[in-house]
């Protein structure tokens, strides 16, 4: 029978996580949690820890230390009915090759509906799936033909066939073009937002980050760093402020730590002569990069953005 999880209790508890290999603790004593419909972006930098950390609740890599649950239910004891509620898309591609795009969704969606409930009815139409994920006039084409992209489509619509109650995505978009990122985009928005499914995704763009997250996690020296959306993390970060306006047609630019008292003296002086007012504070990579330079000081402002 499904674990019953309370409207308040979250879906992804972690307490204490810890993983080492040999002697290395790549994570140490990580605690974080994830609402119901909740979209949380882990950050880091390369070797921080966040496909550790993801494999972990998936129940693929067993931890060294600390309490893990996900629906209730502790990875490292999750049985089959616990894993037909998961969605994962993985990093490397599923070696698929020979079967037909929709004969492929068709097969795997016939695993997830002995699992079917009256609340979620399981699995996806395989019609409707390649529809949302924008493979509709592919079904019939092998998957060795497709595109990197393309497949990389075919790795979310296999993670979402299940219509899983907790989804996990590591790096989902690389290879994605514009418009394959936009269409991503749309679906993890429709299956939080509609689906009240709570998902956990790790990726290196920032800006994607910016328009995903309800939460962002700042992973770096084996533990969170930082917990927020991108808007309260920015406001952690003390840095200089940048007032830009017009008057008389000029166009001016001043940097300054207390942008409020700027702004303040400059009506007082000039009044309604004062137009195109715009204030720019740190944005997410400047305040991430400064957060993990705390604790990752070989990290190179470089890397964390593709």
């Amino acid at each position: 029978m499904d674990t019953v999880l309370g409207p308040s209790s979250p879906v992804i508890d972690v307490r204490g996580l810890r993983m080492r290999y040999g002697a290395a603790e790549v994570l140490d004593g990580v605690e974080f949690t994830a609402g119901r419909g909740e979209v949380v972006v882990l950050l880091g930098p390369n070797g921080a820890g966040k496909t550790t950390t993801i494999e972990i609740l998936e129940g693929f890599r067993t931890r060294s230390a600390g309490e893990v649950s996900v629906l209730g239910v502790d990875p490292a004891r999750g049985d089959e009915r616990w894993r037909a509620r998961l969605g994962v898309v993985l990093q490397s591609w599923r070696d698929h090759g020979r079967w037909r795009v929709r004969e492929l969704l068709a097969d795997l969606g016939r695993y997830y509906a002995p699992y079917s409930t009256p609340s979620r009815r399981r699995p996806l139409d395989p019609d409707e799936l390649m529809a949302t994920v924008g493979l509709g006039e592919h079904a019939h084409r092998r998957i060795a033909s497709l595109s990197g992209g393309e497949r990389r489509r075919l790795d979310v619509a296999i993670g979402i066939v299940g219509r899983p109650e907790v989804l996990f995505l590591d790096e989902p978009t690389v290879g994605f073009d514009p418009e394959a990122r936009r269409d991503f985009h749309d679906v993890v928005h429709r299956l939080s937002d509609l689906e009240d499914t709570t998902i956990l995704l790790t990726t290196h763009d920032l800006n994607e980050a910016e328009k995903l997250a309800d939460r962002i996690l700042i992973l770096a020296g084996g533990r969170i760093i930082a917990s927020g959306s991108a808007d309260q993390l920015s406001r952690r970060v003390r840095g200089r402020a940048q007032v830009r306006w017009s008057r008389d047609g000029e166009h001016y630019v001043h940097a300054t730590d207390d942008a409020t008292g700027f702004v303040r003296a400059l009506f007082a002086q000039y009044g309604e002569a004062i137009g195109d007012l715009e204030v720019r504070r740190a944005g997410l990579e400047e305040t991430y990069m400064a957060m993990v330079r705390r604790h990752e000081p070989g990290v190179s402002a470089e890397e964390p953005v593709r």
